[in-house]
């Protein structure tokens, strides 16, 4: 189990915490509890935790001295999350330093709030470790750690989805709820005039801290998904049953929380535009196109414009990358790299027939950036790779002040993208079948029709089955058939389970059809196996 330590120097606060939760549901035993900093250290030193929660003000040594001290010894781990309370909002902005995981208010502190950070720590946890065994093992693994949460959003956003199964396929096994009757979008941008003078570690903890905020804040008003796109960047799915909760004073007054509040911990501002209301998922993408039009007026002195305000000479035309669906979302997930290089070109050259449409340039650039980010395996580190030579990297793209320089830009992401995709085509082809059939594994007990798993995947049935064919050497049905007969054996062996009940929970049809299977794979029935391998009395 993951071990958790509590640390405050109020018992009550202890006790709190540990009955608050029930921990055991989440796979965690709390290994102890710390009145300070240093009692602290001694118990992390004997337990290894994976995750702190801990007081920010202690006597001896504070939560932040105790943060600092645990990652110049062990490094990343242990995970910390600070109490704090109102008045502590520079302590804040210091714990940023420490990549915390979340920061919770005591006065606030809920089961479901706890229960909330406690889930991202685990997250991030999971995340780490898997990182750090792609390390070790040279990157085999590294398509699972894509973030297919956030993949899933980029194609709904854009409307990218290839069909109607295949958006319930991937939200069904993401555990994504899409039952309400109205969704909502909007597009924002976090602006700090201190990132010039910080490095890349310490911008990256003050975007991810500014966006759990922005999280945290805009879900106490309206249930919603906040989705990370670039450095800057980000997009919110507001999603809801009751209309009084996507009324207009309603967001007006989460946005203008937000705002008050990250600019009062972290110094920054808050710029966003707000589509109109949808009833149907298939539809956010209209939302977000509105949003986007929207956020194009936001200002300093308006931060947050929504599509009502515009008038109809405001309209912006923002780039509809929708238009482009089906050769992008098959060149970045299939390394195609004829197909990306023909796109970009014929967007670049879009572009450039049009001098006077900067914005939307500039819009369609980002969209495909965004894109690039979350669809690609380590699209940060990709993208870096390719615009190494510029001062702020890809997010050079914010400075572009002309048509032309958008273009030179996206035609340096052209020829960047197609350079490494076609260097990296067969390992990360390899890569994509090995998470198949790890997906296939651990959904040995369900149906695993082609498509199906397919849509999981984000790819084309076809191009599924021809590449897991010419990787493996096998079918993609006839390797399930394998797999299914595999665990059948063992059910049938050690869990004295009956031939029916077998056939039941691996999916098949009947026990007949289970039958005919296992008899052309192994030779022999199910009743057969299992009498050939009942083990004799001794007869000595």
């Amino acid at each position: 189990m993951i071990k958790l330590l509590i640390v405050d120097d109020e018992p009550l606060v202890q006790i709190g915490i540990k009955s608050m939760v029930n921990w055991a549901d989440l796979g965690i035993e709390v290994c102890g509890a710390a009145m300070n900093g240093e009692a602290a250290l001694k118990l992390i030193e004997e337990y290894s935790p994976e995750i702190v929660i801990t007081d920010i003000k202690m006597p001896k040594m504070n939560g932040l001295e105790l943060a600092k001290a645990c990652r110049e010894t062990y490094g990343q781990i242990p995970l910390f999350i600070f109490l704090t309370s109102y008045e502590e909002f520079q302590l804040i902005k210091q714990a940023m330093n420490y990549q915390a995981v979340d920061y919770l208010i005591k006065l606030e502190l809920t089961p479901d709030s706890l229960t909330a950070s406690v889930r991202r720590a685990l997250e991030r946890l999971e995340e780490y470790r898997a990182s750090q065994a792609y390390r070790k093992k040279g990157g085999e693994d590294r398509p699972t750690l894509q973030g297919y949460h956030d993949k899933f959003f980029i194609r709904l956003l854009h409307n990218l989805f290839d069909s109607e199964e295949q958006f319930i396929i991937q939200a069904r096994d993401l555990r994504l709820d899409f039952s309400d009757s109205l969704y909502l979008a909007a597009h924002g941008e976090i602006h700090s005039d201190a990132t010039d003078q910080m490095n890349d570690s310490q911008q990256i903890n003050l975007y991810s801290s500014s966006l759990q905020m922005i999280r945290e804040i805009l879900g106490k008003h309206l249930p919603c998904h906040v989705v990370s796109l670039d450095m800057k960047h980000f997009a919110v799915i507001f999603h809801t049953k009751d209309e009084s909760l996507a009324a207009p004073e309603v967001l007006s007054e989460a946005w203008d929380n937000v705002c008050r509040m990250v600019n009062n911990y972290f110094n920054v501002r808050i710029t966003a535009g707000l589509g109109s209301c949808v009833s149907q998922p298939s539809r956010i993408s209209e939302s977000y196109q509105e949003a986007r039009q929207a956020f194009a007026l936001s200002s300093r002195a308006k931060p947050v414009v929504t599509i009502s305000d515009l008038t109809g000479d405001s309209f912006r035309n923002s780039f509809n990358i929708s238009l482009f669906r089906n050769d992008l979302t098959r060149a970045f997930e299939e390394f195609d790299t004829d197909v990306l290089y023909s796109t970009l070109t014929q967007i670049t050259e879009l572009f450039a027939q049009q001098p006077m449409r900067y914005l939307q340039a500039v819009d369609g650039a980002c969209n495909i950036l965004y894109l690039a980010l979350s669809l690609l395996p380590d699209g940060s580190q990709t993208l870096s790779q390719i615009f190494a030579s510029y001062s702020d990297g890809y997010r050079s793209i914010y400075r572009m002040n002309n048509v032309e320089q958008v273009a030179e830009w996206l035609t340096v992401l052209r020829d960047g993208l197609c350079q490494v995709l076609k260097s990296r085509r067969k390992t990360y082809k390899d890569h994509v079948v090995t998470n198949v059939q790890k997906y296939i594994n651990s959904h040995i007990e369900d149906r695993l029709p082609l498509n199906e798993v397919a849509a999981v995947f984000g790819l084309s049935p076809n191009y599924l089955s021809a590449l897991f064919k010419k990787t493996c050497n096998i079918g993609f049905s006839e390797y399930i058939t394998q797999k299914k007969v595999a665990r059948a054996k063992t059910l049938l062996l050690e869990q004295d389970m009956k031939i029916y009940e077998v056939a039941d929970q691996l999916g098949f049809e009947s026990a007949f059809y289970f039958s005919k299977v296992l008899k052309k794979v192994e030779g022999i029935s199910p009743r057969e196996y299992m009498q050939s391998h009942l083990i004799k009395p001794n007869e000595d």
